[in-house]
């Protein structure tokens, strides 16, 4: 009877799935970015295809005295890639592969070209990329503009894969930049925001393909810390990990299961080689994770239903190119009214525990609806400007369904101040690519070299050309 239940339920979902494709919460005539938060009037929005047409463009903008605002794939959630009036310059065609040395092990592309399209191109050379976020589908030149991380242990963020990139600035120069050529604008522009200029094309250093075979064991959070000590860093032979914190009422913010990827040598490559271009399950998934959205009983299954799939996953062989695929199709969402949101915490590993107790009693006082906390590790980055791992950290990727209201967006942007506030407390930072909640000062506590940032901005584009809603709500007096 409980199962022909489910299943009804399922069903029901079902259909409100695809029903419900439209988002009639967005004015059409505006733009906004994934969050479908402050939808903004713009000038106009000008696709991206060959550099004298972007010069033009930007001739244009300054002629017209207007503001430009650069877009990739839009998943950043603060208003980064637009502004009211301006013109949005989309990428995303932008995006031919250049040169692929598989001998120095790099690759030029232009920085509206996709991971897939860089996995696609390098995977026959046994070459796999370095860094970037579990899903392939962004582009290189937003990846590099928000200093981007993933899985890979060894690696750190984005920033330290990237070898060289073109940029045009706002005076209409071309300047070829390295850490050993115009290289004042390095750490700026890597992690930048599209802030300081149109990036053009990259050059990435790559790293070899190789086989994983993975391993999952639940843990519990005031353990993880040691357990990651001891099996990931503690074993050369574990190259990606991540880590998953349940979110079901009888385990909230207590138990956890980790997922190494353990280089296997015993398997040749070329058996594992091909890579996959379709999530298995993508509806049963979107339909489960429906049910983690709209109830507690919903989250009790789920995370159930994860443990299970996880644990018979235990001991499967998969190339680092497609592990770096990750399946998260199934939670792509578009309800009228909410959205699901991102929010991302960096904290100290001995500062973990201690952390998700103080989130835990946060979250329930607050009543957010937290619907995922996957968990990486980042390593120091002392180079980036506005760098968010200023010693080794773990991730916190904590997903929220939020509605969109104004009288529910100040109650859920109340929480996340609150959070902030613990993240602090705690030796920590945040991630700027998600929507503005933090309050100025929080930002400033968290980014020290804001006020170098700014001050580079404003020598290296006086007009204020380049131009989002980042940069007015962060800037201050």
């Amino acid at each position: 009877m409980k199962k022909g239940i489910v299943l009804l339920l399922l069903a029901a979902i079902c259909v409100w799935q695809y029903v419900s494709t439209g988002s009639p919460d967005q004015d059409p005539y505006l733009i906004t970015d994934y969050s479908r938060l402050h939808p903004v009037k713009v000038e106009k929005v000008a696709i991206g295809r060959e550099e004298e047409q972007l010069a033009a463009l930007l001739q244009e903008a300054r002629e017209r005295n207007l503001t430009v605002s650069i877009a990739g794939q839009r998943h950043s959630q603060g208003g980064h890639t637009y502004y009211k009036d301006g013109i949005v310059l989309d990428m995303t065609s932008f995006n031919r592969i250049l040169a692929l040395d598989p001998i120095a092990k790099t690759i030029r592309v232009q920085a509206g070209a996709t991971w897939k399209e860089i996995q696609d191109r390098i995977n026959p050379y046994g070459l796999s990329v370095k860094t970037m976020q579990s899903q392939n589908i962004f582009t290189v030149g937003g990846s590099i503009s928000i200093n981007a991380h993933g899985r890979d242990t060894r690696n750190g963020s984005m920033i330290k894969s990237v070898e060289s990139f073109r940029l045009l600035t706002a005076k209409g120069e071309i300047l070829e930049v390295s850490r050993e050529q115009h290289a004042e604008w390095f750490p700026y522009v890597l992690g930048g925001y599209g802030l300081f200029g149109i990036i053009l094309d990259v050059t990435l250093s790559l790293t070899e393909d190789e086989v994983y075979r993975t391993g999952m064991q639940q843990v519990q959070v005031k353990d993880y810390p040691d357990y990651f000590k001891r099996r990931v860093l503690g074993d050369p032979d574990v190259h990606m990990h991540l880590a998953r914190i349940s979110v079901a009422p009888e385990s909230f913010l207590t138990d956890m299961y980790a997922i190494n990827y353990k280089t296997d040598r015993e398997v040749p490559l070329r058996e594992k080689q091909t890579l996959s271009d379709r999530e298995a399950w993508v509806i049963p998934a979107k339909l489960a994770f429906q049910l983690n959205r709209s109830s507690d009983w919903g989250k009790q299954l789920f995370w159930g239903w994860q443990e299970k799939y996880f644990a018979a996953q235990q001991g499967a062989v998969i190339s680092r190119n497609n592990a770096m695929r990750s399946e998260s199709a199934f939670m792509n969402y578009n309800a009228p009214g909410s959205n699901d949101l991102l929010q991302e915490y960096f904290i100290p590993p001995d500062q973990f525990a201690e952390f998700v107790d103080g989130l835990r009693s946060l979250l329930l006082d607050e009543e957010m609806n937290l619907l995922n906390i996957t968990v990486r590790y980042v390593n120091r980055d002392e180079e980036a400007v506005l760098s968010y791992a200023k010693e080794d950290m773990f991730a916190l990727v904590c997903l929220f369904n939020v509605p969109l209201s104004d009288t529910e967006q100040l109650k859920f942007g109340q929480g996340i101040r609150r959070v902030i506030d613990e993240v602090i407390r705690h030796r920590g930072s945040y991630y700027l690519p998600y929507a503005g909640y933090p309050s100025l000062e929080q930002f400033q506590t968290v980014y020290p070299m804001h006020r170098q940032f700014f001050e580079q901005k404003e020598r290296l584009d006086p007009e204020g050309r380049f131009m989002n809603a980042f940069y007015d709500q962060y800037k201050g007096e």
